[in-house]
């Protein structure tokens, strides 16, 4: 098989971007490179533009997660729907200080991002087998039942998708995710999880005004205030992306 080169990697505009991320964040691009494609996790024509169209794409959430939290003790950040790292994998080698957790509910991809986390050395992240609605039914706590000796209610603990128990229980400062689902589907799905005054940070397409023209209500009914599209820096030179925020009310 012959080998393809990535288009930018040797460009300058790596470690312009990356900063002190770029050595953890080249083992990822390696590990991409390599068993990208036949694990499903990228298409063949992504092989020579990982570092942009992946990378330095997921890279652009930094600095309104920093932001976000700035003012914050607990720079808490839960990714939904990680897939292959993006952008969770990423922001988390970018942002150290943050506490990331990895929301998947694919094994196969589970086994992927705990490979990543480890190659990597990402001692910030943990990774949850568990779909949206676990997440937030483990932040509202445990179910009370009558099952207990004496009438005594005792507590279930909400499991994840390999019947563990789930030990989040405090809302995030930030949710995160890339090309998850609409936001007609994404609001219920990210905005519970969010504590007061938190945010949710989505990288999204060209369509991302029509989709919170067309999720108003749903934004709204979860919580959701000043939804807005900003266009974010991927690089020098590099066509710019687009994020979608919402406030947690």
């Amino acid at each position: 098989m012959t080998e393809v080169t990535d288009e930018l990697d040797d460009s300058p505009i790596l470690e312009e971007v990356l900063g002190d991320a770029l050595v953890k964040l080249r083992i990822f691009h390696t590990k991409l490179a390599q068993e990208g494609e036949p694990r499903g996790l990228i298409g063949p024509r992504d092989i020579g533009i990982i570092w942009e169209r992946h990378i330095l794409n997921s890279a652009s959430i930094v600095p309104f997660v920093r932001k976000s939290t700035a003012k914050r003790q607990f720079k808490t950040v839960a990714d939904i729907g990680s897939g292959g790292g993006f952008p969770g994998i990423v922001a988390a080698a970018c942002l150290p200080d943050h506490r990331f957790t990895l929301v998947e509910p694919m094994e196969r991809r589970i086994e992927w991002l705990n490979e990543c986390v480890s190659d990597m050395g990402l001692d910030n992240v943990t990774v949850v087998r568990a779909r949206a609605n676990e997440m937030i039914e483990a932040i509202r706590g445990p179910k009370a039942n009558r099952r207990g000796r004496g009438g005594t209610p005792r507590t279930t603990p909400v499991l994840d998708l390999d019947g563990n128990p789930i030990t989040i229980r405090h809302p995030f400062a930030v949710v995160t995710c890339r090309a998850v689902a609409p936001m007609t589907k994404l609001s219920g799905w990210t905005l519970p999880l969010l504590e007061t005054g938190g945010r949710l940070i989505a990288l999204k397409g060209r369509s991302a005004q029509d989709e919170i023209d067309k999720a108003t209500k749903e934004i709204i009914r979860n919580g959701g205030i000043h939804p807005r599209v900003v266009e974010a820096e991927v690089g020098p030179g590099l066509e710019a992306t687009h994020i979608l925020m919402v406030d947690k009310r």
